[in-house]
């Protein structure tokens, strides 16, 4: 009997032990979160960060869904389909101008703080500068968001929108490349600069063949990717909110002191995917869109808020939106990690 009991009262301390245990530490939140493309270079940072338990240890548990486009991500992140989206900044502005004030979802970590639009043609052939694209057709994939912006490129450089005819089609990227660069494709391509050079190396187009009239050189003030969540989390878990970003920070500082540990995080996600075509883009993204100036003093995550108000005004303007949403609407700075967390070499280097 007494063996009995004693068995009894240990059991009832283990079970009082495992519910302090359970108080104590909180199974992490389970988020939906849908990637602006598939498991791919660019995104590797998240499924580094995922695989080294950065967000569990930050009190999250993201799903990641792999997406087809920036552009096309910003709608699709709902309540009850996805809590968080990586996605086009301009995109999302447009979505937050026709919602009613304070129902839009919310940008917290802006990760692209230069716009990677582009629209490339042939090196080899006549046309130099915006302007000259007047005539002709340009191709792109269904909500490609360098063509969802081609307004604002035509108001910046001068080009008559209306001159210029847009086709959609969702042939492989770098194939298309390759058909433009021998004269029997389209005469010029939307897309990003090193989403462009990368896939279309597979198909032995070299950078040099290629001209790019870039979005960033004419609208100095827009932004990319970026990190956001819907209003439903926004408001009801900010805890949860403040894990992921943190959780993808750290995730992008271990892949700019290892990409190739990235590399590896990815390949197990995808085991298709081509590790030197995804080192490229992997690599092309740290040096290109993470690098704009204002990094070396904000740090990747954060926004000029002066910047971005004038961004928000370009699109209302140009786009005939319904309402000028305020910058405190589209991005929320309280969930970025503290300055010293910050990356800020990105700017500084290049790499």
């Amino acid at each position: 009997m007494i063996a009995i009991a004693k068995g009894i009262a240990l059991s009832a301390l283990l079970f009082a032990c495992a519910l302090q245990a359970q108080a104590a530490d909180p199974p992490a939140r389970s988020l939906n979160v849908l990637l602006n493309t598939s498991f791919s270079g660019p995104v590797a940072f998240f499924l580094l960060a995922e695989e080294r338990g950065y967000f569990r240890d930050a009190g999250v548990n993201p799903r990641f869904s792999p997406g087809e486009g920036a552009s096309r991500v910003v709608p699709l992140v709902r309540d009850g389909e996805y809590d968080a989206g990586y996605g086009d900044m301009s995109s999302l502005i447009e979505r937050i101008a026709r919602s009613a004030p304070g129902q839009g979802p919310v940008a917290v970590y802006t990760t692209f703080n230069s716009v990677p639009f582009t629209i490339v043609v042939p090196s080899a052939g006549p046309i130099l500068r915006p302007r000259d694209l007047a005539g002709l057709r340009i191709w792109g994939h269904p909500g490609d968001s360098a063509m969802l912006t081609f307004d604002l490129f035509a108001r910046a450089t001068g080009l008559d929108a209306g001159s210029v005819t847009l086709l959609e089609d969702s042939t492989e990227m770098g194939a298309q490349v390759k058909a433009m660069v021998e004269g029997r494709g389209p005469q010029a391509m939307f897309g990003f600069v090193n989403t462009l050079i990368a896939t279309s190396a597979h198909h032995g187009v070299r950078p040099e063949q290629l001209r790019f009239l870039t979005y960033a050189e004419h609208l100095p003030d827009m932004y990319g990717n970026t990190l956001f969540v819907t209003r439903e989390l926004y408001d009801g878990d900010k805890a949860a909110v403040r894990a992921l970003v943190l959780g993808a920070n750290r995730g992008l500082a271990a892949t700019l002191a290892d990409p190739e540990v990235a590399m590896d995080a990815l390949l197990k996600r995808a085991p298709d995917a081509s590790r030197e075509i995804d080192r490229q883009r992997l690599m092309g993204t740290l040096a290109t869109e993470m690098a704009h100036p204002e990094g070396a003093r904000l740090g990747i995550g954060a926004v000029d808020e002066a910047r971005l108000r004038r961004l928000i005004a370009l699109l209302v303007e140009v786009k005939g939106l319904p309402r000028t949403p305020t910058v405190e609407e589209v991005f929320d700075a309280g969930f970025l990690p503290n300055e010293k967390e910050r990356i800020k070499s990105l700017a500084r280097t290049g790499l």
